[in-house]
């Protein structure tokens, strides 16, 4: 082998031009090759620019907009006055007004409503008489940072805006309180919030890597050639290097939320086998994109920067880190297509609501057709002969 070392006869400016000549030449080989390494350079330009945009537009720590719903129990000037109100103001989009109950629960145990809000029956009444009746409002405190400006804003706001209603007696004292019942987390416990989530987040990171590898370590190793001659499917080998991984995700699953349970405290309300298949539904989600960047990638450095580049937007868009409902349209239309925004909306739905499969049925649907689209992509993308 040839050495590049500086040969010993050389007097010293010759040794210092021979050095940055071969400085030179390394360092022009090496814009070469990531010139040539486009999922590198991508992941140069692309990780900066997405962290800017996102933390600069579609982040929001003091969510506004907050999907609510009223029920009114009584059709009265002061009720369309307080429903007018809640409109006005950035903090509450009232999407439904409702007269039934039932509704309104099943409304907040969904998850479609953030906030529901109810105005008794004989409000109007016992304001003009004085005695001062309570405005009930019920609010989702699964995501307590998320709801506790706006919970902490509601009885400025409204009394501002009805500060000029003739149906309100003026005086000092504000004619009514507003009662606010903070349901599934009464006690704004942070863990209830994180732990949940943190099943989803590790999951994610954890199954993307490891089928992101799959392929790619396969033809780094040599070995594809032979698992190429066999008379298998391109589906069948999918399953097969997906189904351990199946195993292993329920394994860290069943440990975060066994530790969560234990050690704090955190309550699984809805049914534990519900949760198990969801999980699983969403464990092989992962593993179907994970498994589509192992064919797109041509090495295993280039399959976990994708999967990175794709663990990024999850963390930030799906509601784990930051409100979701605080986020402009755009970016709540990106997180609607990441399966950890669905699966935290289904864990957390279980675990701390009691939901029941109606209640995550949309979330569930998406999850299997994210699936679907991925396990089609990466059998389309499978080749059955080297390049």
């Amino acid at each position: 082998m040839t050495s590049l070392s500086v040969p010993p006869a050389m007097n010293a400016p010759a040794r210092r031009s021979f050095f940055f000549r071969q400085t030179w030449a390394m360092l022009i080989k090496e814009f070469i090759q990531l010139r040539r390494d486009r999922v590198s350079f991508a992941m140069i330009v692309m990780v900066p620019l997405m962290q800017l945009l996102l933390f600069g537009y579609a982040i929001n720590t003091n969510p506004r907009h907050l999907p609510t719903a009223v029920l009114m129990q009584e059709e009265t000037d002061l009720g369309r006055s307080i429903l007018k109100a809640l409109e006005n103001t950035k903090y509450y989009d009232v999407k439904y007004v409702l007269d039934n109950e039932a509704e309104f629960d099943r409304l907040l145990a969904s998850g479609r409503v953030l906030f529901a809000i109810e105005i008794p029956v004989n409000f109007e009444r016992a304001v003009r008489r004085g005695d001062k009746p309570a405005l009930l409002v019920a609010a989702d405190a699964t995501d307590p940072v998320g709801a506790a400006s706006a919970m902490a804003s509601l009885s400025t706001l409204v009394q501002t805006a009805l500060a000029h209603d003739r149906a309100v007696p003026d005086g000092a004292a504000p004619p009514f309180e507003i009662r606010i019942h903070a349901r599934y987390n009464p006690a704004a416990n942070t863990s209830f919030n994180i732990v949940p989530g943190l099943v989803g987040t590790i999951l994610t990171m954890t199954m993307l890597i490891f089928t992101a590898l799959s392929v790619t370590r396969e033809i780094e190793r040599g070995t594809m050639e032979s698992l190429l001659s066999m008379p298998i499917t391109p589906f069948e080998i999918m399953l097969g290097k997906i189904i351990p991984y199946i195993i292993v995700g329920f394994v860290q699953a069943a440990l975060i939320i066994g530790l969560g349970i234990g050690l704090f405290g955190v309550p699984v309300l809805g049914s534990l086998s519900l949760l198990a298949c969801l999980s699983t539904l969403f464990i092989t989600a992962n593993l179907s994109i994970g498994y589509t960047f192992s064919t797109v990638a041509q090495n295993q450095l280039q399959a976990v920067q994708m999967s990175m580049m794709f663990f990024l937007p999850n963390i930030l868009l799906s509601g784990f880190m930051f409100p979701f409902a605080g986020m402009p349209l755009w970016a709540q239309w990106i997180g609607e297509a990441l399966p950890l925004t669905h699966y935290l909306r289904i864990v957390r739905a279980i675990m701390l609501k009691g939901g029941t499969l109606s209640d995550v049925s949309f979330d569930t649907w998406a999850l299997a057709g994210l699936m679907v689209v991925a396990m089609t992509i990466a059998i389309t993308r499978f080749r059955r002969t080297l390049d």
